[in-house]
């Protein structure tokens, strides 16, 4: 009777596992946990983060294209741009290039083009394992102010599962997003 139970509990806690197992290529790994729709839940923050598949150039499979829109506090947003992974050893290399073009969506033929103001307000930083998702800081007070409005401070990110954390280091405003929709699959 205990084998039975000890087999029916690893064949319904399996699949669950593999769900969120790590696989050996961590930039796969961070783009599945990062694409979806996700939306703020702490007070204040009424953003909607889409984060679709966006294919640029076939040697970067899992880009994607991030859209911003929605309020926080009393600004209303709308942000837009790319967001590239990329292998850093056992650490996946995080850059989001934003668009200052509001007409540019995922489906637009320009998603992959950038202007020279575009590349230089990217803003880069490295994110690591960490027990089912990752988690990284920006590199400094002012490395992603001009890609992200008012990101002004170091931050740091934590990727999990269903979940996305931004927090700045100094004055410990957070940003909390939930997942609720996951890419459709074609």
């Amino acid at each position: 009777m205990k084998r039975l139970f000890v087999a029916a509990l690893i064949l319904v806690i399996s699949p669950a596992m593999a769900l969120f197992a790590a696989t050996p290529d961590k930039v796969y790994d961070t783009a599945a946990l990062l694409s979806g729709t996700f939306e703020g839940s702490t007070p204040g923050n009424q953003l909607r983060l889409d984060l679709k598949p966006v294919t640029i150039d076939p040697a970067h499979p899992y880009d994607l294209f991030l859209q911003v829109t929605g309020r926080f506090e009393k600004d209303n947003v709308r942000q837009q741009g790319v967001i590239r992974l990329e292998q850093q050893g056992q650490d996946v290399y995080l850059t989001y290039i934003p668009h200052f073009n509001p007409a540019i969506s995922a489906l637009s033929n320009d998603a992959g083009r950038f202007s020279e103001r575009e590349l230089n307000s990217a803003c880069s930083f490295v994110v690591k394992p960490r027990g089912d998702g990752f988690f990284g800081d920006t590199l400094g007070s002012t490395s992603c102010a001009m890609a992200l409005r008012g990101a002004v401070g170091k931050w740091t990110v934590e990727i999990e599962p269903g979940n996305l954390r931004v927090r700045n280091s100094e004055t410990g405003e957070t940003l909390r997003f939930r997942q609720v929709a996951k890419p459709s699959k074609k």
